[in-house]
């Protein structure tokens, strides 16, 4: 049974099926694969190939992740150590971690915040990557949850922290 928690029944549920769903051996492997593409280096390498290959667009497209990049993780930071969320895999009964995490807490999942913001900022530059850059952030943001680091509303909320920080950037681009 799921222990008593301040967040809603649906959440721990979610997450709890989740993470039955990644106990199996492929499944688990291939989310586990997926976590740790999510760590960063997919997207330094990707801010490389932009800067390389992509002419002076590339290159503000890189340092534009890169500074999106710097805000995300102060941001992260600070809401991390604000909320102070016990990870699922620590508070629900019946969630285990399958791969150990980066830090203490769970709220917000900062892969996914991240992935979404870096996303938004590349594609605003190369549009054609959306289709590869939307599916890859659906990948990371489904494996913390199956993973049980995150609860769906971490990620739900990464996904809207990283959406506005990349928009904001964005914006504030244009302002030059």
């Amino acid at each position: 049974m799921i222990s008593p928690s301040p967040l809603p029944a649906f959440d721990q549920h979610l997450c709890l099926m989740a993470n039955r769903w990644g106990a199996q051996r492929t499944i688990g492997g291939f989310f586990g694969a997926v976590s740790r593409i999510g760590d960063g280096a997919v997207w330094y390498v990707l801010m490389l190939i932009l800067a390389a290959c992509g002419g002076m667009r590339g290159a503000l497209a890189a340092a534009h992740m890169l500074a999106t990049g710097a805000a995300a993780l102060a941001l992260y930071r600070c809401l991390k150590r604000w909320a102070r969320r016990p990870r699922p895999f620590r508070s629900c009964d019946g969630v285990v971690a399958h791969v150990p995490p980066l830090d203490e807490f769970s709220f917000p999942s900062g892969h996914t915040l991240h992935a979404v913001s870096f996303s938004i900022v590349a594609i605003a530059y190369f549009p054609a990557l959306a289709p590869l850059l939307f599916a890859l952030c659906a990948l990371i943001a489904a494996s913390r949850v199956v993973l049980g680091l995150h609860y769906p509303s971490d990620v739900l909320a990464a996904i809207v922290i990283g959406a506005g920080l990349g928009g904001i950037s964005l914006w504030l681009a244009t302002l030059r």
